[in-house]
């Protein structure tokens, strides 16, 4: 279980999960913003970056959020703040609900039990290719995909997402093979207790503003913001917004 350690020691612990056919450095822009207050732990999740692949095929939200469980504790974290985007949004809503106890904070980005179809079909679209003849045909798809980034930080987060096969095909790492049943995920949401962060991209195709308002709505201690000039991947789109949005969050702890 491979992951990026972003100290400060005695600080308190935040924990962070990318989304699907990411890897721990999608907190990269992220993660030096707050380590001076926090131990910053970025996690590569079962079946993508240089974890590894789960031999029985599982890679349900609960095996997952168990996953983090295994990780916090054997490091002796909780209680922990904790982030996740998208898939790991979705499994971090899942380990808080299963160990309410260890999270002292949440933060949802860009996902929740109501997803728009289109834009879940756009993702799975485009990482439904996972081989392609060379780096660059990788990073040019990408970023007709997502205009937002420069092709140099499109170069720099898929050099970490991208593994060359024998005969030099570049394919890419990580499953989406990850069932979701909107109305068990909104059980547990019923569930959260602890302060939580939802933020969404101002531009996002995956987290309709509707559907923020709602989960916001279903969270007693939780509070909705939006980053403009984001899509789904909002700490990649606009690095400083998101850092704000979070920011102000962690100055209401305490």
């Amino acid at each position: 279980f491979h992951y990026l350690d972003w100290g400060t020691a005695g600080k308190p612990p935040f924990v962070l999960l990318h989304g699907g056919a990411q890897t721990a450095h999608s907190w990269d822009d992220f993660a030096p913003v707050v380590r001076t207050d926090y131990h910053v732990y970025a996690l590569d999740q079962r079946g993508h970056g240089d974890s590894g692949w789960a031999a029985d095929g599982d890679y349900t939200r609960h095996t997952q959020a168990d996953d983090v469980a295994a990780f916090v504790a054997d490091r002796g974290l909780a209680p922990h703040l904790l982030a996740g985007l998208s898939m790991g949004g979705i499994n971090a809503i899942s380990y808080t609900a299963r160990y309410p106890e260890r999270v002292r904070a949440l933060v949802v980005v860009d996902v929740g039990p109501e997803i728009e179809h289109k834009g879940q079909e756009n993702i799975q679209g485009f990482v439904g290719i996972d081989a392609l003849d060379s780096f660059e045909a990788f990073v040019e798809r990408a970023h007709r995909f997502n205009p937002r980034r420069s092709l140099d930080n499109l170069r720099q987060r898929l050099s970490h997402n991208l593994k060359p096969l024998p005969n030099q095909t570049r394919r890419g790492s990580g499953s989406l093979r990850s069932s979701l049943k909107p109305e068990e995920l909104w059980q547990d949401v019923g569930t959260i207790r602890c302060p939580t962060l939802i933020v969404r991209g101002g531009e996002s195709d995956i987290l309709s503003p509707a559907a923020a308002t709602r989960l916001q709505a279903a969270i007693p201690d939780s509070r909705l913001s939006v980053v403009p000039g984001a899509g789904h991947s909002v700490m990649g789109d606009n690095p400083d917004g998101f850092a704000a949005a979070v920011q102000a969050f962690l100055q209401t702890l305490g």
